[in-house]
C-alpha cells in the first residue's frame, strides 16, 4: 500500500465525524424500527435486493431476485424471503447460522431511491412456510425470516451518479469476458469455456425454481 494512504488513514470515529459532520433532518428522521406502510409499498415493488451477512470467514453480499413482491411483509417487524435454487454455496446461510445480523438493500427498476433494512435472521424449513412460496409446484429450499431492527430509504444520488437505469448506459454483454472464459482461466483449463458457455442462459432460465 502507498505510504501516503496509510499516513492519512482515519482510525477513530471522532476524526470521521469532524470530516463529515453530523447527520440531521431527513437523514435521521427517515430511520424507524418497523415497516411503515410506505416502506412496505417499496418492498412490494422490488424484484431485487442484496443480502449482506457476516460470519467467521468474513462478509458476503448476495443478490436475490424474483417477481416483485417475492419478499413478504409478514407484519411490521418481520420479512419472509424464499431461498430459491442457486449454486449451493450457501455462503449467506452459513453466515446467518453463526451471526444472525443481516442487512438488505432493495432496488426498484427505474426508481432512484433504494430501501435499507437491518435486522436479525433465521432459516426455517417449516412445511407450511415453504408451501406459501411454491412456484409451479416447486418449493424453496428454505425461508429466511428477518426480524427488523431499522428501516430507512436511501436517496437517489448514487443511482443518479451511476445512471443505473439509463438505457444509454447499458453494456453489451459480448464486450466482456464470458463466464466460461473467466472460469477456464481461473481454473487453469480444468473447466472449458466453450462447454460452460454453451446454452448457459437457456440452462439458467430453465432452472429458476
Amino acid at each position: 500500500m502507498d505510504a501516503t494512504i496509510e499516513e492519512h488513514r482515519i482510525t477513530d470515529v471522532s476524526t470521521l465525524e469532524r470530516l463529515y459532520g453530523a447527520a440531521s433532518g431527513a437523514a435521521v428522521e427517515k430511520e424507524i424500527d418497523y415497516l411503515h406502510p410506505h416502506y412496505r409499498t417499496l418492498i412490494a415493488a422490488s424484484p431485487f435486493f442484496v443480502l449482506a451477512t457476516s460470519g467467521p470467514d468474513g462478509v458476503d453480499a448476495s443478490p436475490r431476485g424474483d417477481a416483485a413482491g417475492f419478499v413478504v411483509v409478514e407484519d411490521e417487524k418481520t420479512l419472509l424471503i424464499p431461498d430459491r435454487r442457486g449454486n449451493n454455496r450457501v455462503d449467506s446461510l452459513r453466515n446467518i447460522i453463526s451471526n444472525p445480523h443481516v442487512a438488505l438493500l432493495f432496488l426498484i427498476p427505474g426508481v432512484g431511491e433504494t430501501l435499507r433494512v437491518n435486522g436479525r435472521a433465521l432459516i426455517s424449513t417449516a412445511p407450511a412456510l415453504l408451501e406459501r412460496f411454491s412456484v409451479d409446484g416447486k418449493l424453496p429450499r428454505s425461508v429466511i425470516v428477518v426480524s427488523v431492527d431499522t428501516v430507512f430509504f436511501q436517496c437517489a444520488r448514487a443511482v443518479f451518479r451511476a445512471r443505473l437505469w439509463d438505457p444509454a448506459q447499458h453494456i453489451d454483454r459480448k464486450s466482456l469476458p464470458s463466464l466460461g472464459t473467466i472460469l477456464e482461466d481461473i481454473s487453469q483449463s480444468r473447466i472449458e469455456a466453450a462447454t460452460y458457455d454453451s446454452g448457459l442462459y437457456e440452462r439458467l432460465n430453465g432452472a429458476l425454481y
